[in-house]
């Protein structure tokens, strides 16, 4: 098998959990789109990333520790949409699921690509979602490969 390109993660062999919140669907769907796409060309086979479903963003960290400490996946990429509303509920659940991610890379070792979209407007949600260079998804994915990469390194 070749070497991934110079500078671009390597997924090769990786097992990954890609963790969708099912909450603002149509945006998240694009995320999982752009994750899965950067996950492929970054040598990941598709038989060895498995997608699972939350209800929305605020379980993402609990979803995430059970998926770490299982021991079944070398990285995370957690996936989702919290769009600015009337109240807010949007401040709380951006603000934990932030939080809780965080807290749980670090308590656990596990490497997680933050892909949680917190934005004002759902064209702004979408546009981050869309195919191409600027997906958010696949930025996720790339920087949980990378500190894959990173920690098999530093920890020899």
């Amino acid at each position: 098998m070749k070497a991934a390109p110079e500078g671009r993660p390597d997924a090769r062999g990786l097992r990954v959990a890609v963790l969708r919140a099912r909450f603002n669907p149509a945006v998240v769907e694009g995320l999982v789109e752009g994750a899965l796409s950067a996950l492929l060309e970054m040598g990941a086979m598709r038989a060895k990333i498995e997608v699972l479903d939350v209800p929305g963003a605020f379980e993402l960290p609990l979803a995430a520790r059970a998926a770490a400490l299982s021991g079944r996946y070398d990285a995370l990429v957690a996936l989702g949409a919290v769009i600015k509303g009337e109240t807010d509920h949007y401040e709380h659940v951006a603000r934990a699921a932030a939080m809780g991610l965080s807290s749980v890379a670090l308590e656990t070792g596990v490497p997680l690509g933050f892909g949680v979209l917190t934005v004002a407007h759902e064209e702004q949600a979408r546009s981050r979602s869309a195919p191409g260079a600027d997906n958010k998804g696949a930025e996720a994915a790339r920087a949980a490969v990378a500190m894959v990469g990173l920690l098999r390194k530093l920890n020899g």
